[in-house]
């Protein structure tokens, strides 16, 4: 039995209220989505879009993911948009491990059918922050070492973790997130840029980077657009295991990157 029209009124209120965080300076066509838990808490997600427009993370994405970082993925029960969903949107909740989930509204999908027709009542934003001080770089990389056991790579099993610390504000945890569809996969960087944004949060200031598998690795192509768009001035250290870390920022990993100023100009 779905849960009553009246009962996703609130979380359709939260996500039409996230509207205004969306980052959509090339559609000018935000969206946002609201995850609610199974105590009522809820996890904001918003439209985030880029330059290089097939690098642009869609608001339902950006929320789960953030939620697979924060560690609540598994409490999901309700999925809701700001808007009905789209076909891709539904076949990425399909496909979800925490299903099954099923449509209970042209713009909500809910866990097993809603059970007994009730859903939580709406509380508070699920804090996006970590419980952790991080006093200098080497408490930030043990720290973002512990964020990357919350990866979900069941195919690649190549965890990253991520950390932002923004301006007077709190740290955020990133991790990648898989998915059976290889195109909706999100990377740690980019997942931390999006709670970001889906919170509203203060600018970055310093990002840790973490490869387990990979003492070598940094940031994808993909991610170093992101970054140098929405974060060009962080400083970044990424976590090189025995050696020393490596400091860089998005400005040094992707020198002349594309912002589409005359992209801009033209919409």
């Amino acid at each position: 039995m779905p849960p009553s029209d009246s009962a996703l009124d609130p979380p359709r209120r939260r996500a039409r209220d996230l509207l205004p965080r969306a980052h959509v300076p090339f559609s000018d066509a935000p969206t946002a989505a609201v995850l609610l838990l199974d105590d009522g808490r809820w996890v904001p997600g918003v439209r985030l879009e880029s330059a290089s427009y097939s690098l642009t993370i869609p608001a339902l994405l950006n929320a789960y993911t953030t939620a697979v970082a924060l560690g609540h993925e598994s409490s999901i029960v309700a999925f809701v948009l700001s808007r009905p969903f789209r076909r891709e949107e539904a076949l990425y909740v399909e496909d979800l491990p925490q299903g099954p989930f099923e449509p209970a509204a042209d713009d909500a999908w809910v866990r097993g059918a809603g059970g007994n027709g009730a859903l939580p009542a709406l509380q508070a934003v699920l804090p996006p922050d970590l419980d952790v001080s991080i006093d200098g770089t080497e408490d930030g990389l043990q720290a973002v070492r512990r964020v990357s056991g919350r990866a979900h790579v069941p195919s690649s099993g190549y965890p990253v973790g991520a950390i932002l610390e923004t301006q007077e504000g709190p740290s955020v945890p990133g991790v990648n997130v898989e998915h059976p569809d290889w195109a909706r996969i999100l990377c740690a960087e980019r997942n931390v840029l999006g709670t970001m944004h889906s919170y509203a949060l203060p600018s970055p200031r310093r990002l840790y980077l973490t490869c387990d598998e990979d003492p070598e690795g940094t940031p994808c192509g993909a991610c170093r657009q992101l970054l140098a768009e929405l974060a060009p001035e962080a400083t970044l250290w990424m976590d090189r295991h025995d050696a020393a870390p490596e400091r860089s920022s998005a400005s040094a990993l992707l020198p002349g990157s594309f912002r589409g100023r005359a992209l801009l100009d033209a919409s």
